[in-house]
């Protein structure tokens, strides 16, 4: 087990190393980069709906990046599935915003 975030459902979010092993084969620029998936998952800016029942959590990363983080949750439960950086932001948040961190919260 890599780490685990808590949802803004209150849900646990596991990172397994099975599926952390997964990011970075496919997104080496995340390698080392764990607490920031972590993160956010737990303070994310954005939370997406995904492409069946996953949800996406979206962070500004860099001044032109953005880390988003697919993740399940289930009944008590949940876990990450991937991880990728993006500058589409507008792309991925076409999909529905579900939940958005309010301005004074991104201080």
């Amino acid at each position: 087990m890599i780490g685990i975030a808590v949802s803004k459902n209150g849900i646990p979010i596991r990172l397994t190393e099975e599926r952390w092993y997964h990011i970075v084969e496919n997104h080496d620029e995340l390698a080392g980069l764990s607490d920031e998936v972590l993160l956010t998952v737990e303070d994310p800016d954005y939370i997406v709906k995904g492409w069946k029942d996953e949800l996406l959590a979206v962070r500004k990363f860099t001044e032109d990046k953005y880390l988003v983080v697919v993740y399940k949750e289930l009944e008590n439960d949940g876990f990450i599935i991937t991880a990728f950086l993006t500058k589409k932001v507008e792309k991925i948040l076409r999909r529905g915003i579900i939940w958005q961190k309010r301005e004074q919260e991104k201080n």
